[in-house]
Formats: C-alpha cells, structure tokens, sequence
C-alpha cells in the first residue's frame, strides 16, 4: 500500500497551536481587499485576522475567491512526484466551486503520473466545522486507517459535523443575499441575532433568530444540549470573528455542562468565511456520534 498524504485548506479554521500538531499540509485560499490579493494561512503570515476586521468595520468590503485548477495542481503534483498519494479534504461544493477545480486538477495530475491516486472528498463543511472535522480526520489516519477507509470515514461523518453560527451584524449577510435590505435594518435595530447552520448540501442557511447576544449564545449551546448527553467525551471547536468574549463565554457554559477544557479548541474565524458573516461571529462546531 503506497503512503499517502491528507491534504485540507485555509477555509478549516482551528487553532494554530492544533493545526501544527496534525500531519496535514493545507492549502490557501485567497480573498482581495482594498485592492490587495492576499492568501490566508491559519498562522496568518500574510495578513492578521484581527487587522481584517477593523478593516470590515471601517467599511471595506473583501471578496473571496476559489482555488483554481492549476494551483490545485501545483500542490498536488509536488506530493506525488514524492510517490505519495493524497486525500483532500475539500471546503464545501455548497459554499463555492473550490471542489470542482480540485476535482479537474486531480484529473490532470493523474493523467500525468499514471500511478498516483488523489481522492477529493467534498467536506460539506465550512469553517469551524471543518476544522473539527479535519481534526478528527487526522486522528484516525494516525490510528492506520488507509486511503480508502479514512475516505469512508469521511463519508460517513461529515454530515454528523454541526454548526451553529450567531452573527452580529446583518448587513454582512445582506451583502451576500442571505436576508433583504429591510431584514437588516430592522433586525440591527432590534438587535437580532440570526443564528446560521449548514444543510446536507453545505450551504449556509439560517436556522433561527434570537434576541440579544445573550440569548443567541444560550440557543447555541441549548442545539448541543440536545444531542449530547455526556458532554466529556466530545471535543469542541469554537470559533470566533474577533469575538473572544463570546467564544470564552461559550468556553465557561461548555465546561459547566461537563466538557473537559482540554477537548475545547478556540479557533480564530478566516477571512473565507469571515468576508460573508462580519466581525463579531461566534460558532460552535462538533462531531455527533464518534466518541
């Protein structure tokens, strides 16, 4: 059985003290702002999380873009020219088009090396929930699993990764068409908190609204309330849109539910998503039905 190697990308947000203790490369993806093409790596070499949304809140407004078909290749073709094979794990096809230009590269690069394998699996996750996920998936690679059953397993989970998202301000999703112009104004006036969540296709949807910031990070945590009952077990990530108060708050009413604050990641929110949600987003992600 050949080696092989797990690829993710920049869109899998989580901690950077976790990301480098996982044996995955991950690959950027970019986003423009006031004119400037930056690529995003979870150790932010190219650009603080923190400046970026000073720039969100003074006015600026990125735009994001997917990975094209010859960068994918680039990355790919440097593992297999190592003889390694690969499993990408892929930002979801329901927020962009990143999964079919990998597809497409993948294609090429195997048409080149006739002996190479390159497994894209599309995540159907975004952000924290990737970031989970992409952890967990590392952990079973290191437990032996091969090419084909850690894609399995993959398969098998990824629709078991939650999200629950709380956004500060509508206006970001009102740029992206997620809730109308009067939505917004109305909503920011109430101070309403749209809480958002991914479907079985991966696309962002808007789950529920709630009043005040407070209750907003009440209804995260009571969805994972429903579903765990034994909160020790589970490993969280919580993400944040330079929002720390609000991920530290989520932190406290895990642990008093039970979590073990050594299985509690607090992980910065990207640029990607960050571009489409504003600053001041928290979420909570996890994995149901794996511990």
């Amino acid at each position: 059985m050949r080696e092989y190697v797990l690829i993710g990308d920049s869109t899998e947000d989580l901690d950077i003290n976790v990301a480098k203790k996982l044996d995955v490369k991950l690959i950027p993806f970019s986003y423009s702002i006031n004119d400037e093409v930056i690529n995003y790596y979870l150790d932010e070499r190219d650009g603080n999380i923190s400046d970026f949304y000073d720039k969100l809140r003074k006015g600026a407004m990125p735009v994001t873009s997917q990975v094209n078909p010859d960068t994918y290749k680039k990355y790919f073709e440097k593992v297999v020219e190592e003889g390694k094979d690969i499993l990408y794990l892929c930002f979801t096809s329901g927020l962009s088009g990143a999964y079919q230009s990998a597809v497409l590269a993948a294609y090429m690069v195997m048409e080149k090396y006739a002996d190479s394998r390159i497994e894209v699996v599309d995540s159907l996750v975004a952000s924290v929930g990737g970031g989970i996920l992409l952890y967990e998936t590392d952990k079973k690679k290191k437990e032996g699993l091969s090419l084909d059953e850690l894609k399995n397993w993959i398969e098998d989970n990824r629709l078991n990764t939650r999200h629950w998202f709380m956004v500060e301000d509508l206006f970001h999703l009102k740029r992206g068409g997620r809730v109308t112009t009067v939505e917004a104004v109305v909503g920011s006036a109430l101070k309403i908190k749209p809480i958002l969540s991914l479907d079985e296709d991966g696309k962002l949807i808007i789950k529920s609204k709630a009043r005040g910031v407070g209750k907003a990070l009440d209804y995260l945590v009571e969805r994972v309330e429903e579903e765990i009952s034994d909160f020790s077990k589970v490993c969280f990530n919580i993400g944040n849109a330079d929002a720390m108060e609000k991920a530290e708050k989520i932190k406290t009413m895990l642990i008093e539910r039970g979590a073990k604050e050594e299985n509690i990641f607090i992980s910065p929110i990207g640029p990607v998503i960050g571009s489409h949600v504003g600053p001041g987003m928290a979420a909570i992600a996890y994995i149901k039905g794996i511990y």
